[in-house]
């Protein structure tokens, strides 16, 4: 029986402690997929300018998601 020299990472979606401005989503979802949270940022920045929820959905992430 042989076992993995890597096993694979499990990765959970927090709130970022560090990379934060308001409550950390943003730094979060960076953390999550690898990418810089700036990027992340900007996209929601564009995101409101469209129609859509996108503020009650950051309201929602920030109560469903925990904090690291």
């Amino acid at each position: 029986m042989s076992t993995p020299e890597n096993p694979p990472s499990t990765r959970k979606l927090r709130r970022s402690r560090q990379d934060r401005m308001i409550a950390g989503i943003c730094g979060g979802l960076a953390e999550y997929f690898g990418v810089d949270a700036t990027w992340v940022r900007i996209a929601f920045v564009v995101s409101i300018l469209l129609p859509g929820p996108q503020v009650l959905l950051y309201l929602l992430l920030w109560l469903i998601i925990p904090q690291d």
